[in-house]
Order: C-alpha cells, then sequence, then structure tokens
C-alpha cells in the first residue's frame, strides 16, 4: 500500500509541475510577444516562478520516501 501512495504521490507532483511549468512559459511567451521591452522583468519573474513550481515535486519525493518506510 505504501508503494502505491508513494507512486501516486510523486505521479501527480510531476503532473502539476508540469501543467504549472507549462502555463507560467506561455504566459511568459505571450507577455514578451505583447511587450519586448519588458522582456528582462518577464524572464526574471518566471526564473523564479519555475523554481517554486519545481519545490512540489522535490517534496513529492521527499513524502513517498517517508511513506514507502512506514
Amino acid at each position: 500500500m505504501g508503494l502505491l501512495a508513494a507512486a501516486i504521490a510523486i505521479g501527480l507532483g510531476a503532473l502539476g509541475a508540469g501543467i504549472g511549468n507549462g502555463l507560467i512559459v506561455s504566459k511568459t511567451v505571450e507577455g514578451i510577444a505583447r511587450q519586448p521591452e519588458a522582456r528582462g522583468v518577464l524572464q526574471t519573474t518566471m526564473f523564479i516562478g519555475v523554481a517554486l513550481v519545481e519545490a512540489i515535486p522535490i517534496i513529492a519525493v521527499v513524502v513517498a520516501f517517508i511513506v514507502m518506510n512506514k
């Protein structure tokens, strides 16, 4: 049962991060297309957002390891 819970945690974490990263990057590209002069600010904000979203699968892996050890 713990292995199934770990697999679900990692899978949903990866799915959520993939969707989140796709939305962040697509909106950044859209913003750059509308206002090319704001490229630097938008890219900086995008990288911060992607870094925060990437923390989710890392936390999911930690939770999966904790569930597997119980």
